[in-house]
């Protein structure tokens, strides 16, 4: 089953399921109910804490919870802040969730020291409902933007084009499994 986020970001060939982590677990907790997929994919559109380039389409595994006050020491999370649908995480790409989009550059090395790449609202809450549920789950995402100043601007700029570049990824993949 191809789940994406929905409103701005629907294609014809995945359900979607709600902007954030709150409204995707919910409604992907429904789905998984229901339907019982054997897999999840989540494809969507991701920023960059600069490492990856715009268009860039990456597929991941591995989805961190990390707010920035964290990384200043001042929060602290008692769940486990990082789920991943595969043993061996040491090639994965780590996708943050987080209901809010980071537009500071400066705390991107806090994130990609901890080899945390990119940014989606919802990919951690797809892979702890997957979890839940004992269903295998990936993400594929395309960069729109970098987590910066200039993140909310160029996501609308460069969207119209990651999503004709996700269409045809993601199509052309189906063919060859």
């Amino acid at each position: 089953m191809i789940v994406c986020a929905g409103k701005s970001e629907q294609f014809d060939f995945a359900q979607p399921i709600g902007i954030g982590m709150v409204e995707a677990a919910v409604n992907l907790a429904r789905i998984c109910e229901k339907k019982k997929p054997d897999h999840i994919v989540f494809v969507g559109t991701a920023g960059s804490y600069g490492e990856k380039e715009i268009f860039e389409i990456i597929e991941s595994r591995v989805a961190a919870n990390v707010e920035q006050s964290f990384f200043s020491g001042d929060s602290y999370t008692p769940i486990d802040n990082v789920i991943a649908a595969v043993e061996d995480v040491s090639h994965e790409t780590f996708v943050n969730s987080s209901n809010y989009i980071t537009t500071n550059k400066k705390v991107w090395h806090h994130y990609t020291a901890q080899n945390i790449h990119l940014e989606n609202m919802e990919f951690y809450a797809v892979l702890k409902v997957a979890q839940m549920y004992g269903v295998p789950a990936a993400g594929i995402f395309i960069v729109t933007n970098y987590c910066d100043e200039n993140a909310h601007e160029d996501f609308k700029k460069n969207h119209a084009e990651a999503m004709k570049r996700l269409t045809a990824y993601v199509k052309e993949r189906a063919k060859s499994v």
